[in-house]
């Protein structure tokens, strides 16, 4: 045990050193002995987004209702949060972003090969999700569909396995969603942010509304958040969250991945960081070499909360909302347990013609109504009504 504490307090500094805010950010290089070097001969995807589209409820909760409740009068995480309504979850979510994304693709629901959906709060424990929002799209029966998990980087892990599918030739159009209804139990940290919302992504090789440079995936075993079969709620290593999770993961491939595509930040228009508050996403983009200002557009947890497997999806698709052809985006998401999934996206002219066939994700930031606490409750059903259950 003596010899367990004495080598997790060395690197627990080892970790400090690498990520302290005062340092160089290229000190990431310790975690390995080198970052790559740019890959020669690297050529652009021939895949790309064809079609997008997000969804965000209408109701919101403000965090000082919530601290009224609790006690808390000061010190929130963020302004306010998005909260689902009785009759929505995340595949009533996930069907309304994916429609949005059928409306800017122009295509065929039936042209779709495979649809992929990722989220960590699915209505069935069994049932796969994404048969439903390909049967309510019209996208059935001949495709190839699946749920993903990988806490709040599923929804990333749905559009790489989407993105592939294309690239190899496997498919004309493929769809990617990431939703979440997000859980947080009462009187928790994240009872302030856990929110709800989602973004869905169209892929194929022509028509494109932004092409896709690369792709890079880091992950560790790192137990930061977690819930076992039959817990209601998730539950936190706090050691473990920050520098050890989010910053080690979302730094990492971030850079590594500029390193191999021979990109620097002032390459960079926008930064689309996972968001589980306000404060990380600013941090960890500084630490990458980027200002704030390239993080803010993309930035939504102040206004709708932390979406889980939505809150990238969700932010890339506010920045398409506004993005000009020939700007270059770095995404950049972190799921616990945990892991990153980096890629840079070059927007292309197609978007001008499609944005505003749609709604844009502020159109749903925009859409609000407030509730109290009593009504958050009932809506996200938190209140144990006993045999009338």
């Amino acid at each position: 045990m003596l010899v367990y504490l004495i080598i997790n307090k060395v690197l627990t500094h080892i970790l400090e050193f690498i990520l302290d805010d005062n340092r160089n950010i290229y000190n990431v290089k310790l975690i390995k002995p080198y970052l790559s070097e740019p890959l020669e001969g690297a050529k652009m995807l021939k895949t790309g987004i064809i079609g997008y589209g997000g969804y965000v409820p209408m109701y919101r909760i403000k965090n000082e209702e919530i601290g009224r409740v609790w006690g808390r009068g000061e010190g929130f995480p963020i302004v306010e949060k998005s909260v689902p309504g009785l009759d929505e979850d995340s595949t009533t979510i996930a069907i309304e972003a994916a429609i949005n994304a059928l409306k800017r693709a122009k295509i065929d629901p039936k042209e779709i090969s495979a649809l992929f959906f990722g989220s960590e709060s699915k209505v069935y424990a069994v049932k796969p999700t994404a048969t439903i929002i390909a049967e309510t799209i019209g996208a059935t029966p001949e495709i190839n569909t699946a749920d993903f998990e990988f806490a709040c980087k599923a929804g990333t892990e749905a559009m790489r396995a989407a993105l592939n599918y294309v690239e190899a030739g496997e498919a004309k159009y493929t769809m990617a969603i990431g939703a979440d209804t997000a859980q947080g139990a009462p009187g928790d940290e994240l009872d302030y942010t856990a929110a709800a919302g989602g973004a869905a992504y169209i892929f194929g090789a022509e028509n494109k509304i932004a092409s896709i440079e690369g792709w890079f995936s880091f992950v560790t075993d790192t137990p930061d958040f977690w819930r076992r079969e039959g817990q209601r709620y998730p539950r936190h290593g706090y050691r473990f969250t920050g520098e050890p999770a989010y910053f080690k993961h979302i730094v990492y491939a971030g850079i590594e991945l500029m390193s191999r595509l021979g990109l620097k930040p002032s390459d960079i228009d926008y930064v689309v960081l996972h968001q589980p508050n306000t404060k990380f996403p600013i941090n960890a983009a500084k630490q990458m070499g980027f200002p704030k200002e390239k993080v803010l557009p993309g930035l939504l947890t102040t206004y709708i909360g932390n979406t889980y497997s939505g809150a990238v999806p969700l932010g890339l698709a506010r920045v398409l909302d506004v993005a000009k052809p020939g700007e270059r985006i770095l995404c950049v998401s972190f799921g616990s347990g945990a892991g990153s999934d980096a890629f840079t996206l070059i927007v292309e002219d197609r978007i001008e013609d499609v944005r505003d066939i749609a709604p844009k994700i502020d159109d749903y930031i925009n859409r609000k109504k407030y509730i109290d606490y009593a009504l958050y409750l009932r809506y996200r059903r938190l209140i144990d009504r006993g045999w009338m259950e």
